[in-house]
């Protein structure tokens, strides 16, 4: 396993430069090494301060995003699109001026839930958009992940085989993909199969719960989970995610339908999902070791 991460969100809605930089220092008191960023607009914060803050704490930084419909690369209107590339390449940019290694998220469409089918043009526009997007996040240095997100939040990429053939589809080694334990317990079958499926074409991983609250409390099966990723030999990074409206972003709040408290008091919250996620990981190693000696 790489880094062990947790969402700004859990922290603080960002409104603010002292907000983010807050954050970071919490997270680094609890022993996360990454902190994962909403889109970090160069207008409204100081990105040189958040990369020198993020290095005097060893914290890495991801940043995600979801574009609007205006901007929607998936859309059949030409200008649409570019307007979507434009948002991706200044989201890259913002990434490597912060020091980051990575940008993810619902970057191959609107994050919003759709009022109709994908259609074929849509998807191949999409598909060339990620493409040159990768040739400028190559270039900044920084890793493309592609999160596949459920049906309420996307039309276009809603399990990991779709992701997979898309990914294929940009023909760029630097596009992988972006999953998370939420959205794969609404959307695949077998979410254990799909990390297997998706193997090493999987860039990032959310590790959040089926009520987006405290780790355990809800119906995901992590034993499964993290003996998958044992499986796949995944090294890269992990981020732990959780919404609840007592810390709340409207924009965000508004596309994940963040309505009410999962949880009101965070440092706890942030302190239990660094143990959970330390616990299952160790206790898949010990699976792995006694079924290697039966």
């Amino acid at each position: 396993m790489g880094r062990l991460g947790i969402h700004s969100f859990v922290w603080t809605g960002g409104q603010t430069q002292a907000m983010l930089e807050d954050a970071m220092e919490k997270s680094a008191s609890c022993g996360y090494k990454l902190i994962e960023f909403a889109y970090l607009r160069p207008e409204k914060f100081d990105l040189d301060r958040l990369a020198r803050r993020a290095g005097s704490l060893d914290l890495d930084i991801a940043v995600t995003m979801g574009l609007p419909f205006s901007h929607d690369v998936s859309s059949e209107d030409p200008e649409t699109v570019k307007a979507g590339e434009r948002m991706l390449a200044d989201a890259v940019r913002a990434v490597r001026d912060i020091g980051g290694s990575k940008l993810g998220g619902i970057l191959y469409s609107a994050h919003a839930k759709y009022a109709r089918m994908p259609s074929r043009a849509g998807w191949d526009n999409s598909v060339a958009a990620i493409a040159r997007t990768a040739d400028i996040a190559r270039s900044a240095g920084v890793d493309l992940v592609l999160e596949i997100v459920n049906r309420f939040e996307t039309n276009l990429l809603n399990t990991t085989a779709q992701g997979l053939d898309f990914i294929a589809q940009t023909g760029s080694d630097h596009v992988r993909l972006h999953l998370d334990t939420f959205h794969m317990n609404i959307e695949e079958a077998n979410p254990a199969a799909a990390i297997r499926l998706a193997g090493d074409r999987i860039g990032y991983f959310h590790i959040g719960e089926s009520n987006r609250g405290y780790l355990g409390d809800g119906v995901i099966d992590f034993d499964r989970i993290f003996d998958a990723l044992l499986d796949i030999d995944y090294g890269r990074d992990i981020t732990f995610e959780s919404f609840s409206s007592a810390v709340v972003d409207e924009s965000l709040s508004l596309a994940c339908a963040i309505w009410r408290d999962t949880w009101t008091d965070n440092m706890p919250l942030a302190q239990h999902a660094r143990r959970f996620i330390d616990l299952k990981m160790d206790e898949a190693r010990r699976r792995r070791a006694t079924n290697a000696r039966a």
